[in-house]
């Protein structure tokens, strides 16, 4: 992204990683998280502060610069993920960590998205240090193949790829404990890459995953993108009841996230004249399956226009009214991006 391009000469950067077209402003509205979440975390980690224009005109600084302060209510963290309801931020101060001396990508391939997913969960619930961990099935790599954006030809076959990151002792440590993990869950064919060029090459088919899903747009056709979270307990079991139903419905789509803090997402291409209707079906079972396992009807994407009636049955009546109260305090008109979320 442009900021870590700026602070490359620094030794500090900027870890939150989400998709190419991402703003600061825009992060913060939905509180966005991206592939480095399994070691960093969230934006809302990462704000100091903000710099927020209310509906009324008036100007409000959340809070100062410490690293730490238990001085009144959090209103960093209530503007971050509001998505533009509470008022319109102008100004935005961001935490930097120091790049790692060592870092390392690591790809290795299942012969099931549950496999994987199980292989996932282990590494991180043995505390393995990590810098990220994705999951891609084995249609979205047969679309990375058909694009042709990356200079190789993958398996299509669900797949891992991961980043390392630490000191050089400490990345070769962990590479030694996920190779180990993995084998143990089926995987095969683990390739790790050392030098940035190297790394780059490794992680080309994560970076275009999306664009690659794109390009195979033809006239008529339409990509629904959507995302849920569920607790890592039960990621291995949402991730494969959902791929069932995909395909069991007939639908082109993918299946890739960030498996190690329980973020997926389905990717579904198709025809927006005749499929439409199997496609809300299949993003609705989704999203209701991952309530029903305690999870989220979206870990990073936002509520926006499209889940807002699911945000009832996840919260309750009560929490929802409680938004909706601070909503009223702060913008009693609902001038602010009205119609997301919640309605009045």
């Amino acid at each position: 992204m442009d900021l870590n391009e700026k602070l490359k000469d620094t030794r500090l950067f900027f870890p939150i990683d989400p998709g190419p077209t991402a703003r600061i402003g825009g992060m913060v509205g939905t509180n966005c998280s991206g592939t480095n979440a399994v070691r960093y975390g969230t934006m809302r980690d990462w704000v100091v502060n903000l710099t927020v224009v209310l509906a009324d005109g008036s100007i409000v600084k959340t809070r100062r610069r410490p690293r730490k302060s238990s001085a009144g209510y959090n209103l960093s963290s209530l503007i971050v993920g509001s998505e533009g309801t509470l008022g319109i931020v102008t100004e935005i101060t961001l935490k930097l960590a120091p790049v790692p001396e060592e870092t390392g990508v690591g790809v290795v391939t299942f012969p099931t998205m549950r496999a994987a997913a199980e292989a996932a969960i282990d590494i991180v619930h043995k505390a393995v240090p990590i810098g990220a961990v994705e999951i891609l099935d084995d249609v979205q790599m047969s679309v990375i193949n058909r694009a042709g954006n990356t200079d190789r030809t993958w398996q299509e076959t669900p797949t891992l790829f991961f980043k390392f990151a630490g000191s050089k002792h400490s990345v070769k440590d962990t590479v030694s404990q996920v190779g180990s993990i993995v084998k143990a869950r089926g995987g095969s064919d683990f390739e790790f890459a050392k030098t940035e060029a190297e790394q780059k090459k490794l992680w080309s088919a994560r970076k275009e995953s999306l664009w690659s899903m794109l390009s195979l747009r033809t006239s008529g056709s339409e990509v629904w993108s959507t995302d849920v979270a569920v607790p890592l307990s039960r990621v291995a079991d949402l991730v494969e009841v959902c791929k069932e139903e995909m395909d069991s419905l007939g639908l082109f789509g993918s299946m890739l996230g960030h498996i190690g803090d329980g973020n997926f997402h389905e990717t579904i291409l198709y025809d927006g004249n005749t499929e439409r209707q199997k496609v809300e079906k299949c993003v609705h079972d989704m999203v209701r399956r991952a309530l029903e396992m305690d999870g989220t009807c979206t870990g990073e994407h936002g509520v926006g226009l499209g889940k807002k009636e699911f945000l009832l049955e996840e919260l309750g009546a009560g929490t929802l009214e409680m938004m909706k109260a601070i909503k009223r305090a702060l913008d009693p008109s609902w001038l602010m991006n009205p119609g997301k979320i919640f309605d009045a």
